[in-house]
């Protein structure tokens, strides 16, 4: 058989099986090796076999359950990322299910805010916890973990010195990809003070000071300047990174707000290109000072990998930019997440083996510390911006036959720098286990447990319990009280989409 009749038969295979496949949950399996989907330039529809030119995404093993009386200490770096729950909508819209590791759970859950109290005093970060009964698996327990970024005011925000490195390689030559960033940049621009600042770098072939560093007082320079970007050449993307170290530094505000933007699909293919090669490269540019946050957009050649490392390296946050309405989440409701409050926020937990007899922690899975690096000031961890929420959860096997109320089930250390300091300081959270059932659980709790579970039905994954679609989608009925945007209700239609998948 020749390789295009094959292809031919395995497309029809492959339709044929999702068809017959009418149930609750997908049954399709997903391959685990990077860019196993492709899509074409419109974004529409399955496409066989990407191969290498196809999407990359880093392999993801779930966390397993843990004995609490062999390891009781659980340790990881907080991930305020959402790009990939936008980047699976992508995907859901277009017809198809998400590869399995585009599905990070942590970033469903943190794609959306939630309705936690802001801290108190100078504390920039506010702490909550519950546990509940899990829904998922009869007899278990779910706990979760939130965290709350200091809502700053806008006038009380530090000034900020921002660089936009924008990729403009023959690559980024679409209206979803250069096109999307251009109006993504625009609702940037009409949201600086008079007191920022902006400059513009490119690179393709080679990298190019667009823009000096321009106050926010001229708005139409800037503009201009985005507006005229056009594509063409090849993706030397680490000069252009180097290139905007070096005018952040040229600019830095001391007690201000440092940050390089990058705008890209992250196919580099000039220079020093291997995820390896920036990470290192962007570890040693982080100690200046300057923030890194990363906008991928496009499709088929789209290095989602890459780019979630870059953020997570660079003290900086990855976000996914699939639509306009997208570009105004990101740059507009959400502009304060540009403005970090704590960085290398840690988190550590230790469960009380009397009551615990296994847990898991649901997501996260690259972001887990060894125990010591909690208090090592020089291991690197994630940044909380203004206003922003975080929550983690873990799955618990409680051990049977105990009052749980009369102890603490697990004890929580953070530990967070301010944005500009090199020592980290410390707080705590004791949380018990006080027998509540989930439907009577606080929304927060609800509304957590149904976006995990439904990255954890889309993964397929081996601990999904009794999950299904239709269950996810219950208790989204109860739990849109707090959607300040309307994410929530757009949820519900993604659900729907998946299902009918």
């Amino acid at each position: 058989m020749n390789k295009p009749t094959f292809y031919l038969c395995l497309g029809a295979i492959l339709l044929i099986t999702a068809c017959s496949n009418k149930d609750d949950s997908p049954t399709l399996n997903q391959s685990n090796s990077p860019g196993f989907y492709s899509f074409d330039s419109n974004g529409a529809g399955y496409n066989g076999f990407a191969g290498t030119g196809g999407e990359r995404y880093n392999e993801i093993a779930e966390n397993p359950f843990i004995v609490a009386a062999n390891e009781p200490i659980s340790t990881f770096s907080i991930d305020a990322d959402g790009g990939s729950y936008a980047n699976a909508r992508r995907f859901i819209e277009g017809g198809s299910l998400p590869p399995v590791d585009a599905i990070r759970t942590e970033e469903f859950i943190n794609f959306f805010p939630f309705d936690y109290q802001q801290p108190t005093g100078n504390v920039p970060i506010g702490l909550n916890g519950e546990i509940s009964d899990c829904p998922w698996e009869n007899g278990h327990k779910l706990v979760r973990i939130g965290i709350q970024g200091k809502d700053v005011p806008r006038a009380q925000q530090a000034p900020a010195n921002f660089v936009l490195l924008v990729d403009v390689s023959g690559s980024m030559n679409h209206e979803n990809k250069l096109g999307l960033l251009k109006k993504a940049f625009n609702f940037f621009v009409d949201e600086m003070r008079p007191d920022d600042r902006l400059a513009i770098v490119t690179y393709a072939g080679a990298d190019e000071v667009v823009l000096s560093s321009t106050p926010g007082t001229d708005k139409t320079t800037i503009k201009d300047a985005i507006n005229k970007l056009s594509s063409g050449g090849g993706t030397n993307g680490a000069q252009g990174i180097i290139t905007a170290y070096e005018i952040a530094e040229k600019n830095f505000i001391e007690g201000g707000n440092n940050r390089i933007i990058l705008g890209t699909d992250g196919d580099f293919n000039i220079g020093p290109s291997s995820q390896d090669e920036l990470v290192d490269m962007i570890e040693e540019k982080r100690e200046t000072g300057v923030f890194l946050s990363v906008l991928g957009v496009g499709i088929g050649n789209l290095n989602e990998g890459m780019m979630e490392q870059l953020a997570n390296n660079g003290n900086g946050n990855f976000e996914y930019i699939d639509s306009e309405e997208q570009a105004q989440k990101v740059m507009v409701d959400e502009f304060a997440k540009f403005y970090t409050v704590a960085k290398d926020v840690k988190i550590q937990v230790e469960f009380n083996p009397q009551v615990v007899e296994q847990y898991r922690l649901i997501g996260y899975e690259n972001r887990i510390l060894d125990n010591e690096d909690f208090e090592d000031d020089t291991k690197d961890a994630g940044e909380i911006g203004g206003n922003q929420s975080i929550t983690a959860l873990y799955e618990l096997i409680p051990v049977p036959n105990v009052n749980y109320k009369n102890f603490n089930t697990f004890t929580v250390d953070f530990r967070y720098k301010d944005p500009d300091a090199s020592s980290s300081q410390a707080l705590k959270l004791e949380v018990i286990d006080y027998e509540i059932p989930f439907d009577q659980a606080s929304e927060n709790q609800r509304f957590a447990a149904l976006a995990a579970g439904f990255a954890l039905i889309l993964r397929d994954s081996p601990y999904k319990g009794n999950l299904s679609y239709n269950k996810v989608l219950n208790w989204l009925d109860d739990a849109q009280a707090f959607d300040p945007n309307g994410y929530r209700e757009e949820l519900e239609k993604l659900i729907k989409e998946a299902k009918s998948l």
